[in-house]
């Protein structure tokens, strides 16, 4: 719960944080410019949707994979090196390892929920 709460709250800010409070403290061409980028984030972040959407339909079939093989779902030391990877991968973008870590440890929950109900039926 913890982890979606966080991955709701850093979508939320990333979607909300840059609309200005005071608009009327805003000037014609930095809004112009303000409002250039505020669309090239709300592209960015429908593209990690979509790419998290991708990153679960193939966790899907790996969960019935699993459940086909009896193979558990939570597979920690493959985790740690995905979260290994991510971690080096956001430090080279200026990510903070926390931040990488919960990010991942919210989607590593949502997978492990998808496998869950893949086995479930």
């Amino acid at each position: 719960m913890k982890e979606h709460l966080f991955l709701a709250a850093a979508l939320t800010l990333v979607f909300y944080c840059n609309y200005p409070v005071h608009a009327q403290n805003v000037q014609p061409v930095a809004d112009t410019t303000l409002q250039s980028n505020r669309k090239k984030i709300d592209r960015i972040d429908q593209q990690l949707i979509e790419l998290i959407g991708e990153r679960e339909k193939i966790v899907k079939e790996i969960g019935i994979y699993k459940a086909k093989n009896n193979i558990v779902p939570l597979q920690a030391a493959r985790f740690q090196e995905v979260l290994n990877r991510a971690i080096a991968a956001g430090e080279k973008e200026g990510l903070s390892a926390e931040f990488v870590t919960e990010l991942l440890n919210a989607i590593h929950k949502e997978s492990l929920r998808i496998e869950g109900d893949v086995k479930k039926n």
